[in-house]
């Protein structure tokens, strides 16, 4: 097992699977049951996911939102993703616990960086809920931060795509992949793998990012145990 400790980031659109919006609930099984195969290795897993499938605040500007309004909006429908994955991991036998970045007593544990690596240390999958508590940083900057405060080995970040490519392989057939990367190169060729705030955070504390397809079975577990998977970046 090449991980010991993981924090893994899913996308809020990658939970619509082939809808339009909202959550495609065989999507979170599938999520699920592939998080299950790496726990029952011993892996300390914590999980950051997005809420775009419900509510962007980015995209609330041009509905005459305000953008601080907005980013609070969007910090909610994490904690509505995180709780409709809570409550599939724990269908499938799994302890889980949900830390949020706002206080939400009534759902979800407030964020103490002692207590997630305790959850972790007794095999409970944490949850982080309503991003980092303030506007204008995005999940991926709460999957860089919390990653590092709870000293993962590596943010793997699940997607649709299968890597890293030279451009968008959804629009342009002939982007190639990179099986590795450095940070700089990322940012040199302007890249689009984490917003510059999440990528910095990583980049400053030598933690390296794995970007692969979370939607292809197996791929996770295959991942923990060392195969070359996605595009590795540090």
């Amino acid at each position: 097992m090449k991980y010991k400790r993981i924090l893994l980031k899913l996308s809020g659109e990658a939970l619509m699977g082939e809808q339009q919006y909202g959550i495609d609930p065989n999507r979170l099984i599938q999520y699920a049951e592939e998080i299950k195969k790496i726990h029952e290795l011993g892996v300390e897993i914590a999980i950051v996911i997005g809420g775009g499938n419900i509510f962007r605040g980015v995209q609330s500007e041009n509905t005459g939102i305000d953008r601080v309004q907005g980013d609070y909006m969007g910090m909610l429908a994490t904690v509505i993703n995180a709780m409709a994955l809570q409550s599939a991991l724990e269908n499938q036998k799994m302890f889980t616990r949900l830390m949020s970045g706002l206080k939400m007593e009534q759902v979800c544990e407030p964020f103490i960086r002692r207590r997630a690596i305790r959850h972790m240390e007794k095999g409970r999958i944490v949850i982080f809920g309503a991003g980092l508590g303030n506007p204008y940083f995005t999940t991926d900057s709460t999957a860089s931060l919390r990653a590092i405060e709870i000293e993962a080995d590596v943010v793997l970040k699940g997607t649709r795509v299968d890597g890293v490519y030279t451009s968008d392989p959804e629009k342009n057939p002939d982007a190639t992949k990179y099986n590795t990367i450095s940070f700089q190169e990322v940012y040199q060729k302007g890249l689009n793998v984490m917003d510059l705030t999440a990528f910095t955070l990583c980049q400053e504390n030598n933690l390296p990012i794995i970007v692969f397809d979370m939607n292809k079975p197996g791929n996770l577990k295959r991942l923990i145990m060392g195969e070359e998977i996605g595009t590795l970046i540090n």
